[in-house]
């Protein structure tokens, strides 16, 4: 969401590069750059008057550190800043000292606000919290079934007592059941209308008196931008809410919501839906989302998404593995679906420091190329997938493997020359040698159309034959994580 900001930014940036230090008159250019950056993103108008302002006088007033270019320190207050008008550090949900824990969910109608609520008692599942969801929205058709849906699948229990019964009722009597089985938190999901009206404010004004909760989070659509700060400043004006949910932050939004909210409302984003996914929601880190705007990746994120998936009993297995030249296409195709598990092809690799870069077409045509790989392992019996050898002695079987995919035999045969190249490169690098790296990971050749960023991808560049090289220096990419 936050790409074509990013791409706005680097103009600023460009304004400063040459100069040999930062000046009253040659900021201006950078911070009128800055300005329009953050308007196209839909950011609120006093949120960019504000901004832009502070940035200037911390800018005039810094001393250039000898090593550090211009540009490169002016990216450093604009991050800093950033951060600062997001809220500085992540706002965590209430904890009751006494159980359970009671969080109240609000929105309007259409802003995904029970899948919302079904995402936040995953992620509190997953801290080892027990939660009980209670469906008080008995006037949008099949929303308690929806939260009922979603309930059995993530395996966390759903209060409900009709579409007939009163909606502080069930609040009420939700969280005294939530009670008597000593749960940690309960969710109550409330309904939501197409616009705020007296109606609505009161019943939630009602619930809320009625439960007492500790957390009283609205969930607001990213994509209305800097409309989604008035809403959450209205909401709390009417009823008093102590955060928000943006959700879509994964869609077409200009990133205006996220940059605006803290300001406008004076209260934080605590999560972010980053896909349609129940597992899809994330805590809002002010200084994650500044470095992913500044194009500075967010590898704590990356991180926290891999231990998510990573069973570290089957990665001490799959190490083994490597080293001893074990590897195979049962394993490759394993972690394949581990990177799909973890979100979509783009999402993971902007995490990455370097890879912001990458257009929309070279990630398109990664993903391609990913799905034509593993419909070539689909097709392979279980013991070609394990002993990778019997289809590089066998034209016969690569015929059979690439009729069977749709592919070409000599795609087939570029796969298992990579694999075996690849194998041999792992178990080198895990005795401490450091052999040519030429050949690629098997599927990802060309996968960046051959653009600059493809050089940050250690032994992930295409294959086939080139020539000799003289030695240098290897760039830290994607294979030193």
């Amino acid at each position: 969401m936050f790409d074509a900001l990013a791409e706005r930014l680097e103009d600023a940036w460009k304004k400063l590069r040459g100069q040999d230090k930062i000046s009253q008159a040659n900021i201006q250019d950078a911070l009128k750059e800055v300005r329009r950056a953050l308007l196209a993103a839909d950011v609120n108008l006093q949120v960019v008057k504000a901004f832009v302002k502070e940035v200037e006088t911390k800018a005039t007033g810094a001393e250039v550190i000898s090593g550090v270019r211009p540009d490169q320190q002016f990216i450093k207050i604009v991050h800093d800043e950033l951060v600062d008008v997001m809220g500085e550090t992540n706002a965590p949900l209430a904890e009751a000292d006494n159980p359970p824990t009671i969080i109240l969910m609000a929105g309007l109608q259409g802003t995904g606000k029970t899948t919302a609520t079904a995402k936040l008692a995953l992620f509190l599942q997953k801290q080892k919290r027990s939660c009980l969801m209670v469906a008080t929205d008995v006037y949008r058709p099949a929303a308690i079934d929806q939260l009922i849906t979603l309930g059995k699948q993530i395996k966390v229990p759903v209060f409900e007592m009709g579409s007939d019964a009163n909606p502080v009722e069930i609040a009420r009597q939700g969280v005294a059941q939530a009670t008597e089985q000593g749960i940690d938190t309960v969710i109550v999901d409330t309904a939501g209308r197409l616009q705020i009206d007296a109606d609505m404010m009161g019943e939630l004004a009602q619930i809320k008196k009625a439960v007492q909760p500790h957390d009283t989070l609205l969930v607001v659509d990213a994509m209305t931008g800097q409309e989604a700060a008035n809403l959450t400043r209205t909401f709390h004006e009417e009823i008093g809410i102590t955060g928000a949910i943006l959700t879509k932050m994964d869609g077409d939004s200009r990133g205006g919501a996220a940059l605006s909210v803290r300001s406008i409302s004076g209260k934080p984003i605590k999560f972010v839906g980053v896909g349609e996914k129940v597992e899809a929601l994330q805590p809002f880190y002010p200084d994650r989302i500044a470095s992913r705007i500044l194009g500075m990746g967010d590898v704590l994120t990356l991180v926290e998404k891999a231990q998510e998936e990573i069973d570290m009993a089957d990665a001490a297995q799959m190490q083994a593995k490597i080293l001893e030249a074990r590897f195979d296409f049962n394993d490759f195709l394993k972690q394949m679906r581990l990177l799909k598990n973890m979100g979509s092809l783009g999402g993971v690799l902007k995490l990455i420091p370097g890879m912001n870069k990458l257009s929309g077409a070279d990630l398109e045509k990664g993903e391609v190329e990913l799905k034509r790989t593993e419909a070539m392992i689909n097709s392979m019996t279980k013991q070609e997938r394990e002993n990778p050898d019997l289809l590089a002695k066998s034209p016969p079987r690569r015929r059979r493997v690439a009729n069977g995919s749709g592919r070409l035999e000599r795609d087939v045969s570029e796969l298992v020359t990579k694999f075996t190249r690849m194998r041999g490169m792992m178990k080198q690098m895990g005795q401490g040698g450091m052999p040519g790296m030429g050949g690629g990971m098997p599927g990802m050749e060309g996968m960046f159309g051959g653009g600059a960023p493809q050089a940050g991808f250690r032994g992930y560049s295409g294959g086939g034959k080139k020539k000799a090289k003289k030695p240098r220096r290897k760039k830290k990419g994607f294979g030193d994580l």
